[in-house]
């Protein structure tokens, strides 16, 4: 299996990856990023590029993959409706289209987040933003689009972009996942539950984060 990978650069990203690169069906990996990821390894290839709103000059190096892991994404976090739309909806849906072109029978794998809001009408404006950009994504000519709603994800070990306030409260995981196993998974589980989804499939297109841990499981 070939896939590709964007958002490596970022924790989430960096964790699929990392993933990917250890799994054994996996035999390439494509990052797509704006700057270097800083990782060597035989199995990865990595593109520069700086325009996500513009993969022209790119494009044909995205075929030949079987998925597309899109761990990319910003924080709603001081951002107006309108500039939250274009780098989570647009950015992501003509990235998602690029590849669909490439990849007839590609299976995409796209990261959300717990409490998106599928209807589209809630009070909250990251969720409304994040269920369109969901359902648009059901609606691409994808082998399958699945969509990851991961709530709390414990830190890999030895990763170098964990964001920097983890330290604070990491060592709470244990009681974390007894407490809520709902909302809480790893990273580590994350990124076997998107390559599991993509080798075999798996009976919901919106993924929550008991869909996740019992994927990580398969194979």
């Amino acid at each position: 299996m070939k896939v590709i990978i964007t958002g490596s650069t970022g924790m989430v990203g960096e964790g699929v990856m990392h993933e990917c690169l250890q799994h054994p069906k996996i035999e390439a990996v494509l990052v797509v990023n704006r700057k270097p990821c800083g990782v060597s390894h035989p199995k990865l290839k990595e593109i520069l590029h700086s325009d996500f709103f513009d993969l022209s000059a790119i494009e044909t190096q995205l075929a030949g993959y079987d998925a597309c892991f899109f761990c990319l994404g910003v924080s709603s976090v001081g951002m107006n409706e309108a500039d939250y739309f274009k780098m989570t909806h647009t950015l992501t849906m003509h990235f998602a289209e690029t590849v669909s072109r490439q990849n007839s029978g590609m299976t995409f794998c796209y990261v959300s987040g717990s409490a998106t809001d599928s209807t589209e009408k809630g009070r909250s404006m990251w969720a409304r933003v994040k269920g369109k950009t969901e359902n648009d994504l059901m609606k691409l000519p994808f082998k399958w689009a699945y969509a990851f709603r991961p709530g709390y994800m414990h830190p890999t070990p030895g990763l170098k972009n964990t964001l920097p306030y983890y330290k604070y409260f990491s060592w709470l995981y244990p009681a974390f996942r007894a407490v809520f196993p709902g909302a809480v998974s790893t990273l580590a589980e994350l990124g076997q539950a998107m390559i599991n989804v993509t080798l075999y499939g798996y009976e919901k297109q919106v993924l929550e984060v008991k869909d996740i841990v019992a994927l990580a499981k398969k194979g």
